[in-house]
């Protein structure tokens, strides 16, 4: 059992608190991990507001990476000292999900409350996500951590795990878009900006980014976006359709708004898709008229974590970063220390950063 430090969520709503925890060393199938860098997602911010529920204390934090440090029993394919992205997505590889390709539905479940952190005298701290990564080091299965090429920026790398994964895995695994369709992305958000870099590395037609600032639709051109639409204006589905001359064949939303899923088929073509990406709080609603969908032949996917398949996934991104294709270090608006966790959480809330980096 080690000590490390790590932001500890004690009451919801409450800002973290940096103490020492204990973390246990990994056992079979596990590997350890020296956190680099973790970025602030708003599912880590939801969960310290009380929005999903869940057990406390805790630490959150799960868009990671750094390197290895120890290897349980029987994990193989990594060695020490290896860099690593270090995601949420944790599969068994047995059950019916994993058996089938889709790894993020795993339905082997994980007790968090009995993981590998705990608080100094032997008293439970959940492992947000799986993970905990907001803390010096984790412990994890090994199908959670993907090695990657040394000598890339943990800070951009980490995005890779929850971000980027989800923005462009939605485009490319959950909506399929092809070469000359048109896509329009319902926030320009952290993942909203990765889900333009997909439809443009998917060869999109027209991509229409829809969001509230105009500041961050000129970034989301910045990204790829061919168009931008004022979700304020009125009937602003309109717009969109004129820039595209038509509807959309996916409609991508990456903020957890109710209003945002009950304004998103409209922006739709017939026979379109519109892929569910934010979350918004348990106990949002949002309506639809049924008959609309089933005479235009569209269609509901919900898309969790892109629908990635990491091992898979996260060399492909690296290698498109590498290449000059994918951005990375353009998404990160600001670096801090761990005791500046909940300053970064205040800063994200503002809407404003693109994603916000502790680096240790």
């Amino acid at each position: 059992m080690r000590t490390i430090k790590a932001a500890v969520c004690r009451e919801f709503g409450a800002p973290l608190s940096i103490e020492d925890v204990c973390l246990r060393a990994p056992q079979a199938s596990e590997v350890e991990v020296r956190i680099g860098a973790v970025a602030v997602c708003h599912s880590d911010i939801t969960y310290a507001e009380g929005g999903w529920g869940g057990s406390l204390p805790a630490v959150y934090g799960h868009e990671a990476a750094g390197r290895v440090t120890a290897l349980g029993p029987g994990t193989t394919g990594l060695a020490i000292g290896d860099p690593v992205v270090v995601t949420l997505i944790r599969a068994c590889g047995q059950c019916p999900s994993c058996a089938t390709g889709r790894p993020t539905g795993c339905e082997t479940p994980h007790d968090g409350d009995h993981g590998p952190l705990s608080l100094p005298g032997g008293g439970m701290l959940n492992q947000g996500l799986a993970c905990g990564a907001f803390a010096e080091a984790v412990v994890v299965h090994h199908s959670q951590v993907v090695k990657i090429p040394a000598g890339i920026d943990l800070a951009a790398a980490a995005l890779l795990a929850c971000s980027v994964v989800t923005g462009v895995g939605s485009v490319v695994n959950a909506a399929r878009v092809r070469a000359g369709q048109d896509v329009v992305v319902i926030g320009a958000g952290g993942v909203g900006l990765n889900a333009i870099q997909g439809a443009r590395i998917a060869g999109a037609r027209r991509i229409v980014a829809v969001d509230m600032s105009e500041a961050k639709l000129a970034v989301a051109r910045e990204f790829g976006a061919t168009d931008g639409v004022l979700a304020t204006a009125p009937k602003p589905w309109r717009a969109a359709k004129q820039a595209m001359g038509r509807g959309a064949d996916a409609v991508l939303v990456t903020v957890g708004s109710a209003r945002a899923y009950d304004e998103a088929p409209r922006y739709l073509a017939g026979g379109g898709r519109m892929i569910m990406v934010g979350m918004p709080h348990s106990g949002a609603e949002s309506r639809y008229e049924a008959v609309n969908f089933a005479a235009a032949g569209q269609s509901m996917i919900g898309a969790m974590m892109g629908e990635a398949v990491i091992c898979r996934d996260i060399p492909w991104m690296v290698d498109l970063y590498t290449q000059g294709r994918l951005k990375l270090d353009e998404l990160i608006s600001g670096r801090w220390r761990l005791d500046q966790i909940n300053e970064a959480i205040a800063d994200t809330n503002t809407g404003a950063a693109r994603r916000n980096v502790i680096v240790f």
